[in-house]
């Protein structure tokens, strides 16, 4: 698919995911499911569930689910491009996400895979970009500004983690020139 430089000058590598990849976004999924506070998933998923969310990103051309590769091949990010809405008046807005191994953070791989899904994006005509993040989620904040998005909304106490109410905030990113 491509390569791309990270921060720290290592060549990383963002391709699509192949069945190969289960078990690391399987595995790098849970670590956020563990740690708390960047999904709403409260217990980690199986091999099996994550297998039926990638599945679920169909037509795969439209709603890539892809991968980042380390200069030593190891999977340690993953990203996607999901429906915003079933409504097919939505259809030109998209929805990002993207997960970062826990020992490969603070590398540029998070910035590398939100610029190759901002791409993808474009390419695929789409006319808005979203993410959904919690608002204490600082390090995936500062990415969405980075990147030009704005926040357009805010739900307070949208999620309970089992000890406490997380606020949620929602980001749009405009990707064509009106």
């Amino acid at each position: 698919m491509q390569t791309r430089q990270a921060h720290d000058h290592a060549d990383v590598r963002i391709r699509a995911a192949h069945d190969d990849d289960l078990q690391a976004i399987t595995d790098i999924y849970n670590q956020a499911v563990i740690a708390g506070g960047s999904t709403a998933d409260l217990v980690p998923r199986t091999l099996e569930q994550r297998r039926q969310w990638v599945d679920s990103h169909h037509p795969r051309d439209r709603y890539p689910v892809v991968v980042l590769e380390d200069a030593a091949g190891r999977v340690v990010a993953f990203g996607s491009l999901s429906k915003f809405h079933p409504r097919e008046a939505y259809d030109g807005v998209v929805e990002l996400s993207y997960y970062v191994d826990e020992h490969a953070r603070h590398r540029g791989y998070g910035t590398a895979m939100v610029a190759w899904l901002l791409d993808a994006a474009r390419s695929r005509g789409y006319r808005i970009a979203t993410a959904l993040i919690f608002a204490s989620n600082t390090g995936s904040i500062a990415l969405m500004n980075h990147f030009g998005f704005e926040r357009y909304g805010f739900l307070p106490q949208a999620c309970f983690d089992g000890t406490r109410y997380l606020d949620m905030s929602y980001w749009r990113l405009p990707l064509q020139d009106d």
